[in-house]
């Protein structure tokens, strides 16, 4: 699966994407692993062009190529996002929950929270241990409300370039 990579916002991306890169993107995004002679096929470049294309998207961080996993089948049985009003530098606390393991999205928002949290977790015991004794007690912390996955409706990357 390839996805749009998550890079901090507050940096441009070094990349001009013309309509073959799109059309790559969104080749990989239905098939992460299809072969860059099936891609070349459809884009009409040679194998060669495609994997220097392919590296430099991944290079200037535009894509990711990652295997994207069902957390229950993983036993990632607790997933939840984290609403977090904060005091004080959101930059710093973006980065302090980004470098927590659990923590696989992390966006600074203008609304009723400064931050969204989605974590994943084994268990409820780690999630509780995760917000009472690494989240919470982050410096700028003012309160969190936790919204706990009930079901995952739709987890899907390939919206595209558009």
């Amino acid at each position: 699966m390839t996805t749009p990579s998550r890079r901090p916002r507050d940096r441009a991306p070094d990349l001009r994407l013309d309509d073959v890169a799109k059309r790559i993107i969104e080749l990989l995004q239905e098939d992460g692993r299809q072969s860059y002679a099936a891609i070349a096929k459809e884009v009409g470049l040679s194998e060669a062009a495609v994997r220097q294309r392919v590296q430099r998207l991944l290079d200037s961080e535009v894509m990711q190529i990652v295997a994207v996993t069902d957390p229950l089948q993983v036993g990632f049985h607790r997933q939840a996002m984290i609403g977090i009003k904060a005091a004080g530098d959101l930059v710093d606390l973006g980065r302090a929950l980004s470098d927590m393991p659990e923590v696989d999205y992390v966006v600074t928002t203008a609304g009723s929270f400064d931050l969204l949290v989605e974590v994943v977790c084994e268990d409820d015991q780690h999630l509780l241990e995760l917000l009472s004794q690494r989240i919470r007690p982050l410096p700028g912390v003012t309160t969190t409300e936790t919204f706990v996955y009930l079901k995952l409706n739709k987890q899907h990357y390939n919206w595209g370039t558009r």
